[in-house]
């Protein structure tokens, strides 16, 4: 039974017991409810039995423990693989860093595309802190976050979302790397989808495997984390990682899930997946099966306490709905509380639209990786 025919039974039992109406008066609707009227409303009804209610660290410890375990289990395996091949692509030499595209391979795995960038400054440490620079939406991937300018077309997307964080990056001293994400640039081609999202697509073709993107995706995110461990150039205990849009999304789930992200930054993302995906359409990629009989994105998010974590929100950003937004904040703000470290908890609320903004998190960034 649909949380819609629960809903209208019970309160036609509740009208019957309180004798406002005879059982016989009650009639059924003229028409059936169509589907998405039915699923709005189980949506927005959701159970979310795992919200966080306590308000001492000691309540915090228990409810993440739990709640990192649920999630977990929704997701699956996420692990990185333990061992791997890499093949470098290219590899080209600038005025202030090296950019090198590589795939990694490994048994049983898809193969994943990358960009590392590598700073040419010394770093007074002798490694260099890094930063996991996850992409959005879109027909670029990686290469927007990189600033590959040599794609045609790319600089209006830059322009527009601020989008090549990950060249800000390097430039400020950290080694970045930067995945291509599934299904995104080159681990898509379009034309063959006639149309159709291949978020969506490729959410039902995994599904048929037993897989879900967005553990995949998971996955690909912890063995890019792997990689900078790896690296000579890098000091593994100085990893951070920060994203916009889908991009956002996934460094929320990769902090909340991989303690080896010591600080993120979530931008464009701070909306539930109980309006999303009742109020509008949103992509396969996004989703986690069953994740609404426990909690939300904003419990994902509180996972990551209590280490720094920024939310940045443009005030003519679309995609975050007023009111939502608060419930996503006082959902984060209990948690921080609780596990006493309200002050880690930081928001960019900025003048613009939907795209990385960096004033905050810059600065965050040098303050926990480069102290």
């Amino acid at each position: 039974m649909t949380g819609y025919y629960r809903t209208e039974l019970t309160l036609a039992l509740l009208l019957i017991l309180q004798g406002s109406v005879r059982s016989d008066e009650l009639k059924p609707p003229a028409t059936a409810a169509t589907v998405h009227t039915e699923l709005r409303s189980a949506l927005q009804s959701a159970p979310l039995t795992m919200l966080f209610n306590g308000s001492t660290p000691r309540d915090f410890a228990a409810w993440q423990h739990s709640f990192r375990q649920q999630l977990n289990e929704l997701l699956g395996d996420s692990a990185p693989p333990p061992v791997w091949s890499t093949r470098e692509v290219s590899r080209k030499v600038f005025s202030d860093h090296t950019r090198l595209e590589l795939i990694l391979h490994a048994d049983n795995l898809f193969s994943l595309p990358v960009y590392v960038l590598l700073p040419m400054n010394d770093d007074s440490a002798g490694r260099f802190p890094a930063v996991l620079a996850v992409h959005g939406h879109g027909e670029f991937g990686a290469d927007a976050v990189v600033g590959r300018e040599d794609r045609t077309g790319i600089e209006k997307a830059i322009a527009a979302a601020n989008y090549d964080y990950g060249l800000q990056f390097v430039r400020r001293g950290y080694v970045v790397v930067a995945p291509h994400l599934i299904p995104f640039g080159p681990r898509v081609d379009r034309s063959g989808y006639g149309g159709n999202d291949p978020c969506a697509v490729t959410f039902v073709r995994m599904q048929a495997l037993g897989l879900l993107p967005i553990t995949s995706n998971l996955r690909d995110l912890r063995w890019c984390l792997s990689l900078l461990e790896q690296r000579p150039e890098v000091d593994p205990t100085r990893m951070g990682c920060a994203g916009l849009s889908y991009g956002g999304r996934m460094t929320m789930l990769v902090a909340a899930v991989d303690s080896r992200v010591r600080i993120a930054a979530v931008s464009g993302a701070l909306n539930l997946m109980q309006e999303r995906f009742s109020g509008r359409h949103s992509c396969g990629s996004q989703m986690i099966p069953g994740l609404l009989n426990y909690g939300d994105y904003s419990e994902i998010g509180s996972l990551i306490a209590p280490r720094p974590c920024i939310w940045e929100t443009g005030s003519e950003d679309s995609l975050i709905v007023a009111g939502w937004d608060e419930r996503f904040r006082d959902r984060l703000q209990q948690a921080y509380r609780a596990a006493g470290a309200e002050d880690q908890l930081l928001y960019d609320r900025f003048a613009g639209g939907h795209r990385w903004n960096g004033e905050v998190a810059f600065t965050a960034f040098d303050r926990v990786l480069r102290p």
